[in-house]
């Protein structure tokens, strides 16, 4: 992807300086040479860190690490945590789910799983 965009740029006259090692890539065959080096490096690290984890994972797993949120757990702690109050507030008011979600900056779907959730109910 980068070898295409430089491509393009060199093909249509745009110059690209880098401005850390103030490379010129230009319509010269240097530049291609240099823009090709640079993909390349790129493509190597972005493989190496790839193995690095998948080898990391599987050394965890083997250690009979658990990976990733158990099973069926929920978060102790949700975007709407701290504002029982004032739900509570809106609810005696008639205010909607859709009209709380609003004013908290949330959907109306994340007030009503919250609501059901983690809110008492009223008798």
């Amino acid at each position: 992807m980068i070898m295409s965009i430089l491509n393009h740029l060199m093909n249509t006259g745009v110059r690209v300086w880098t401005i850390k090692d103030n490379y010129r890539l230009g319509d010269n065959i240097q530049s291609k040479v240099l823009a090709f080096a640079f993909a390349l490096s790129a493509e190597i690290e972005r493989d190496l860190i790839s193995q690095r984890t998948k080898e990391a994972l599987a050394r965890k797993r083997s250690e009979g690490v658990v990976l990733g949120r158990p099973f069926g757990k929920k978060p102790s702690k949700v975007k709407l945590t701290g504002h029982e109050k004032e739900i509570q507030k809106l609810l005696d008011k008639h205010t909607s789910k859709s009209a709380i979600g609003r004013i908290l900056g949330v959907d109306r779907m994340t007030v009503a799983k919250f609501m059901k959730e983690r809110m008492p109910k009223k008798k």
